[in-house]
């Protein structure tokens, strides 16, 4: 029994030894794994050690854990603190590289977090990454914006429908009040792009299109002599002739109905234009008519007006084109105007010098011109500036033949005053002017001689010639003037100057010639005027 109790006591005693044993070889894994866990622990934290846990733990097994107990729920603690914060980071990075990117992730899906790595260093680079992201998130958001504000002011010029418009692209650029939902991926910037760049070619061809149709209007109107008010009915097409494409911003400058408004009144006018057509060439007409009946420049008129019939019923010519042939035609006649202006001017001179020599001769005639009646004086001071200027003509014509030569050398033309040379005219003149002073003096001498006849043997009678070789004005009057020696011009200038009573007077008394008199007199006629007794003519 002893023996029994004693092998019983050994085998109870070896369990207790084997388990004591096996008890030990726990607490010493525990206490490995333990140490494992805090050094991976620090090493994932990124800490070095922890203060409550000495770097060589004494005493027994269970007391070494007890130790390290306390650090590893603090550092598994921390670490949890640590997931959740790079969780955060990464959750909000995946949800802007989603942005970006225009692809949508689940709310529930959260990103995987490496726990071998939870050091303050890497959650720092996370962090760092973040901020760029928010930082292009914010850029490309700004973008977004800036391009839907084009859109919608190039909307409002063109009058299109705003929000239908970004609705194309997306539909999250519709909403006016959360800017942070607006979509900022590349596809949506590559549309707003690719949108604004559409509306602004459109906005361009539509402006060059509605300045083209201004111009045209314009064209109309000038052409046909539009009032006032009927313009201010397309001051809104009107105003952008000159503008920009960026200077127009009004809204609705550039809609689709504003233009077809202009092009249906542009074809109203063209329709309109066409009945109108021969009343406008024929004011052109009477505008370059009288340019020319100003500048003593004969044209034919008649024939003028029935070609203009003839184009404008035959269709040949555009009416646009026809007027701006006249409107060509009227500024050329006004450059030409322009450039005889300065010897007509002498022209004018020269043949009010004559008038008054004329006038200066029928008051040489008259035998009351001294006797106080009323007005002598006047006509006796004009008699004296009369003479003044008279001496003057022959200075007047030599400066108008130069001026005449000079303007003909320099245009290779001949100055023709009313359809008469203005050279044959002076050249006329000088030999009419020398043939009368070649009478005067003939005259002279015949008195002479009867004078003297007259004391050597009087006689009670007078010349029968006399008077009436007195009578005969140097102005080419009615007095004996041959009817070959008349000409229109003298009938022109009537026309242009019958509208005042001094020039009606100078008109009458204007002298009148036919190109090459000289050439076609005969011999016969002028010997008939000389036998007569009668004065050349004093003036032109």
């Amino acid at each position: 029994m002893l023996l029994r109790i004693e092998l019983e006591c050994l085998d109870v005693y070896k369990n207790k030894v084997e388990l004591a044993e096996t008890s030990r070889a726990l607490l010493l894994q525990a206490l490995s794994d333990a140490k494992l866990e805090l050094t991976t622990l620090l090493s994932a934290l990124g800490e070095k050690s922890i203060a409550s846990v000495p770097e060589q733990p004494s005493g027994t097994i269970k007391d070494q854990l007890a130790a390290i107990a306390p650090a590893l729920e603090q550092l598994w603690k921390q670490r949890d603190e640590r997931v959740e914060e790079f969780s955060g980071v990464l959750v909000q990075i995946q949800q802007i590289r989603g942005e970006i990117a225009g692809t949508s992730t689940p709310e529930d899906q959260c990103p995987d977090v490496d726990g071998s790595d939870l050091s303050l260093k890497k959650l720092d680079e996370y962090k760092s990454h973040l901020k760029e992201l928010q930082k292009e998130k914010s850029q490309r958001l700004q973008r977004v914006l800036e391009f839907v504000r084009a859109v919608h002011d190039l909307c409002t010029v063109l009058g299109m429908d705003f929000f239908s418009t970004v609705n194309e692209v997306h539909p999250s650029l519709n909403n006016a009040t959360d800017a942070e939902c607006k979509s900022i991926s590349n596809d949506t910037l590559a549309s707003l792009a690719k949108t604004v760049l559409a509306l602004k070619e459109d906005k361009k061809q539509r402006l060059q299109k509605l300045q083209a149709l201004a111009l045209q209007l314009i064209d109309l109107w000038n052409l046909m002599d539009t009032s006032e008010k009927e313009r201010r009915l397309f001051d809104h097409v009107t105003c952008n002739i000159l503008a920009s494409v960026d200077d127009v911003t009004a809204s609705g400058a550039l809609a689709v109905d504003l233009i077809e408004q202009a092009e249906v009144e542009v074809e109203r006018l063209d329709q309109l234009k066409a009945s109108r057509m021969k009343e406008i060439a024929f004011k052109k007409q009477a505008e370059l008519e009288e340019i020319f009946s100003h500048a003593h420049v004969e044209i034919d008129s008649q024939a003028a007006r029935e070609r203009i019939m003839e184009v404008i019923d035959s269709g040949t010519v555009e009416p646009a084109e026809l007027i701006a042939d006249m409107d060509n035609r009227i500024l050329k006649a006004k450059d030409e105007a322009l450039s005889r202006k300065e010897i007509l001017d002498k022209v004018e001179r020269w043949m009010s010098a004559c008038e008054e020599e004329s006038w200066l001769e029928d008051y040489n005639q008259d035998d009351n011109r001294y006797n106080a009646s009323r007005g002598a004086h006047l006509n006796l001071k004009r008699a004296e500036k009369a003479r003044v200027l008279i001496s003057k003509i022959p200075a007047m014509v030599d400066t108008l033949v130069a001026k005449t030569h000079s303007w003909e050398e320099e245009r290779g033309l001949s100055f023709v005053y009313d359809g008469v040379p203005l050279l044959a005219m002076l050249d006329e003149y000088a030999l009419l002017r020398q043939e009368r002073e070649e009478e005067k003096r003939r005259l002279r001498d015949q008195k002479k001689h009867q004078d003297q006849q007259s004391t050597e043997q009087p006689s009670p009678s007078k010349p029968s010639g006399g008077k009436k070789a007195n009578g005969y004005r140097a102005n080419g009057g009615s007095n004996g003037t041959p009817y070959g020696r008349r000409h229109s011009l003298n009938a022109s200038i009537n026309s242009n100057k019958s509208s005042t009573s001094k020039n009606a007077r100078r008109d009458s008394m204007k002298p009148v010639f036919l190109p090459n008199y000289v050439a076609t007199v005969s011999k016969d006629d002028t010997g008939s005027h000389v036998s007569s007794n009668e004065p050349g003519l004093s003036s032109p």
